[in-house]
């Protein structure tokens, strides 16, 4: 792993998905480093670092399919939400399915966005090169989980809880 580079991880069963995904990033000269899992086991042990991964930082996005070995991509992307220290983590959707019960699923499950990967390479590639130019460009990344919004609601504070009288209006004095 890179010191210091932002990584992507593609969690894609298909080589040939693999090598046109990483061939749209080289087209536009983002070089930020694509590491792969090539199944849903592989990514949540390359993001929860199993034995076989050390513990690394995590990625800038995850680009995910959702038809995996294994683990299917909802089931990664439910684990993803359901941990504290990813709960934040952008994960695109990145499948060849355009059926409804998938984009819902996607969505329901806490996809930033769905995208259907086009038949043609200069499709594919020019979504991809979108794709990485809004995510490692464009977007402003979550602050890590273990940072909480500076924002108090009032019925969170000791200092609010209990009888407290409301202010009188200029009308009212």
């Amino acid at each position: 792993m890179t010191n210091g580079a932002r990584h992507i991880l593609l969690v894609e069963d298909e080589p040939d998905d693999e090598e046109l995904t990483i061939r749209g990033f080289k087209r536009i000269n983002l070089n930020n480093p694509v590491d792969v899992a090539r199944d849903g086991q592989e990514a949540l042990d390359y993001l929860f670092s199993s034995p076989e991964h050390a513990p690394r930082p995590l990625p800038v996005v995850v680009l995910l399919d959702l038809k995996l070995p294994r683990f299917g991509g909802l089931e990664v992307l439910k684990r993803i939400r359901a941990e504290e220290h990813t709960h934040r983590l952008p994960v695109v959707i990145l499948t060849s399915s355009g059926e409804e019960n998938d984009i819902i699923d996607g969505y329901d499950s806490g996809a930033n966005s769905y995208v259907r990967k086009p038949i043609q390479f200069d499709e594919f590639a020019t979504a991809i090169a979108q794709l990485g130019l809004y995510w490692l460009m464009i977007n402003t990344p979550a602050p890590p989980a273990e940072y909480t919004s500076s924002t108090t609601r009032l019925d969170d504070t000791e200092e609010d809880k209990g009888d407290c009288e409301p202010r009188p209006t200029e009308r009212e004095s």
